[in-house]
């Protein structure tokens, strides 16, 4: 029997049937000792094969099928592991906010880095814009992110009609720092008050875990936005350092123009990417990201 893993519960999953029922389902225990590299065996978005003995007994899970792709981030518990954020997903669209908590640059820089090594499209929502006295900040960022291709959307939630048009037709991965707002967005789409909300902190300005487990939400046979606890860090994990550049578009761009064909635009004589960032064409900001994360594939560690 096949279904969707719909929510990770910590101990179990919900998994939909094709026939569209609901059930708790366990990981066998032998399935446990696969090679699997990952701190999660199973994850939201996973196709996978349920067998169950007798009626009125636990589902287990057998078999995981193929990955059409994911996305990971560095465990924080077991440093030379990774964890499955989701699974066969159209799009990630990452929700960002100036204020209240306000999100790095680096943040999100990372984040696209990420979703393309894994050639999984993305897309910026900013939100909270309510909140800020002054839009200038705001325009740049947008106009930076719009630059290199990534679509930018600027609402806030609590008043503004999201676009659905964002989101129709697709699996989309909703992902962001705790507070930014991921699950307000997640209940206006529905309408109702699917997800837990909470104030953020006073004494550090940050937001409070509201989502404990990854779930996903439909909203029509062919529309699932899957809410994800928030996420405080993007490491380079399984990312080579030769490769990095190719993970952010405005400096694999420009590295065709690099004299040396392994360039890693931080020394080399005749770097392109060194002179677009002399002269401006290349955002200051992007170029420490990507420093950021070549540090953290030579000294392997996680930020």
């Amino acid at each position: 029997m096949r279904g969707l893993i719909i929510r990770t519960t910590g101990q179990s999953y919900i998994a939909r049937r094709d026939d569209g029922m609901e059930v708790e389902c366990f990981v066998k225990g032998n399935f446990r000792l696969r090679d699997i590299r990952s701190t999660n065996p199973v994850a939201v978005g996973d196709y996978v094969l349920l067998m169950q003995k007798n009626a009125g007994e636990p589902y287990f899970i057998t078999e995981i099928e193929p990955r059409r792709n994911y996305i990971v981030r560095r465990s924080t518990n077991l440093s030379k592991q990774s964890h499955i954020i989701a699974s066969n997903i159209d799009q990630l669209a990452l929700i960002v906010t100036l204020q209240h908590p306000q999100t790095s640059l680096t943040f999100i820089d990372r984040c696209l880095a990420t979703a393309e090594a894994y050639r999984i499209p993305a897309a910026l929502i900013f939100n909270k814009i309510d909140l800020l006295p002054d839009r200038s900040e705001l325009t740049q960022w947008m106009e930076l992110y719009q630059s290199i291709g990534y679509p930018c959307v600027a609402l806030s939630a609590l008043y503004d009609a999201l676009p659905t048009d964002l989101f129709a037709g697709k699996r989309t991965l909703l992902s962001g720092n705790s507070g930014v707002g991921k699950s307000t967005i997640l209940n206006a789409l529905f309408g109702e008050e699917y997800a837990r909300t909470a104030p953020i902190s006073d004494i550090h300005d940050t937001g409070m875990h509201t989502t404990t487990f990854s779930q996903m939400y439909f909203l029509d046979s062919n529309t699932a936005i899957i809410d994800t606890p928030g996420i405080k860090g993007f490491g380079s994990y399984d990312m080579q350092q030769d490769e990095m550049s190719h993970y952010f578009r405005d400096i694999f761009a420009l590295s065709a123009d690099c004299k040396y064909y392994n360039c890693t635009h931080t020394h080399e004589p005749g770097c392109a990417v060194g002179r677009a960032l002399a002269d401006g064409r290349l955002a200051a900001s992007r170029y420490n990201s990507y420093l950021s994360m070549l540090q953290d594939t030579t000294e392997n560690k996680y930020r």
